[in-house]
C-alpha cells in the first residue's frame, strides 16, 4: 500500500485503556489513512455503539475473522482471549498486527519489539509482533545505553504500579475506596482484595516459589530478550502503590567501568526519549506531572560512593503513553514502511 494513497488500519478494542490511548495517539500522528475501523467483540447489532476518530463520528463494528482481510495493519487491544485467537489470523488473513497487550507472552514466534532498541527484527517483516510489559520499555530505553557503553554488572529495581496497569476497574476501585475511606462508608475491594488506596501493597499477585509475581518475572524475561542478553543481571519488585497512573522506578545499578556523577548525567542525556524534568523545574519528575507526558523522565540521580560504580536513578514515565501507544505506534510506522506482507 503506498503511503500517498494511505492506508486501510482498523482497532481492535475501543474501550479498554490502552485502546482509548492508541486511538487518540493514531488521532494526532501523521499517518495518512485511505480508512480506519473500530471493532468490538460485544457489539452485536450495526450502528448500536458510535465512536470518535478526529472529531468525526466513528461506528464500532462487529468483530469477524473475515472484517480484518485487506487490513494493512491491525492494532489489538481486547481481551487476552480475543487478541490471541484474532491475532493468530494474522498471516492467514494476509494482514500485520500489533498487540498492545502483552497476549503472547513466551511465544518465541512473536517479537518483543521497544522502538528504538530492538526494531531491527521488524526488518523480518514478522505478521504478528507485540508491546512488552510497559516497565520493559522503560527500563529498556534507560538501561540499553549505559549497558553498551559502560556495562551493567548488577541493576535492581523498585517498580511502583498504578492503577491503571489493572485496567478500567483498577481505576475505578482505587477511585472508590478513596471516596469511601474519606465518607466512611464500606470499602470495595474486588480487585486488589485489601486496602489500596492511600496504601503500598506488595506482592502483588501469586508467587513462584521463590517470592517473585508473574509480572516481575516477566520483565525481566523481556528485558533479557529485548536488549539480546540472556543472562542480563536484572532483578526487581512491584509494588502496588495509590496511583491512578504512570510507572515509578527507582533503580540501583552497578556499573563495570567507573564514571562520575556528572558523566552519568551526560550519557542519560544522550538518549531522546529521556528528559529531565516534567515542568522545567528541579526535582519536578513525579507521578502526577509525568502522566500524559511522551517521554521518560528522569529525576534523582545519584552515585553511591560505598561501592565502586554504584548508582541510584528515579525514572518515571505514564503506561498508557510511552509504555504502550507510542511504542505501538513508532513499530507501525516502521512495519507500514517496509515490504508489503
Amino acid at each position: 500500500m503506498s503511503a500517498k494513497k494511505g492506508y486501510k488500519i482498523a482497532l481492535v478494542g475501543t474501550q479498554s485503556l490502552r485502546g482509548q490511548e492508541i486511538r487518540r495517539v493514531l488521532a494526532e500522528s501523521d499517518l495518512l489513512f485511505r480508512s480506519i475501523e473500530f471493532y468490538d467483540t460485544d457489539v452485536e447489532e450495526e450502528f448500536s455503539r458510535l465512536s470518535q476518530f478526529r472529531d468525526e463520528p466513528k461506528v464500532v463494528n462487529r468483530l469477524s475473522p473475515e472484517s480484518l482481510e485487506g487490513q494493512d495493519l491491525v492494532f489489538f487491544a481486547a481481551d487476552l482471549e480475543t487478541n490471541r485467537t484474532y491475532g493468530a489470523l494474522a498471516k492467514k488473513r494476509g494482514f500485520r498486527a500489533i498487540d498492545l497487550n502483552e497476549s503472547f507472552i513466551g511465544r518465541s514466534d512473536v517479537p518483543l519489539i521497544v522502538a528504538g532498541v530492538n526494531d531491527h527484527l521488524l526488518g523480518s517483516n514478522p505478521p504478528l509482533v507485540s508491546n512488552p510489559h510497559p516497565v520493559t520499555i522503560i527500563l529498556a530505553h534507560l538501561l540499553q545505553p549505559l549497558h553498551r557503553q559502560l556495562g551493567l554488572a548488577k541493576v535492581i529495581g523498585i517498580v511502583l504500579q498504578p492503577a491503571s496497569a489493572l485496567g478500567q476497574s483498577g481505576i475505578e476501585e482505587l477511585a472508590g475506596q478513596s471516596v469511601s475511606l474519606l465518607s466512611g462508608t464500606s470499602l470495595p475491594t474486588k480487585v486488589f482484595k485489601q486496602q489500596s488506596a492511600f496504601n503500598l501493597l506488595s506482592p502483588t499477585g501469586p508467587t513462584d516459589p521463590s517470592g517473585f509475581s508473574a509480572g516481575e518475572r516477566q520483565i525481566v524475561s523481556e528485558m533479557a530478550i529485548v536488549l539480546e542478553e540472556p543472562s542480563f543481571p536484572l532483578s526487581l519488585s512491584i509494588i502496588q502503590a495509590s496511583l491512578f497512573h504512570t510507572y515509578a522506578v527507582m533503580c540501583y545499578l552497578e556499573l563495570n567501568k567507573e564514571i562520575d556523577l556528572e558523566g552519568m548525567k551526560t550519557l542519560l542525556h544522550q538518549s531522546p526519549l529521556l528528559k529531565d524534568s516534567a515542568a522545567d523545574e528541579p526535582c519536578s519528575v513525579s507521578c502526577i506531572s509525568v502522566t500524559g507526558r511522551e517521554e521518560i523522565f528522569i529525576g534523582q540521580v545519584k552515585k553511591e560512593n560505598l561501592f565502586p560504580g554504584g548508582f541510584w536513578i528515579w525514572t518515571v514515565a505514564d503506561n498508557l503513553t510511552r509504555g504502550s501507544a507510542l511504542n505501538a505506534l513508532e513499530m507501525a510506522k516502521a512495519l507500514l514502511a517496509g515490504p508489503a506482507h
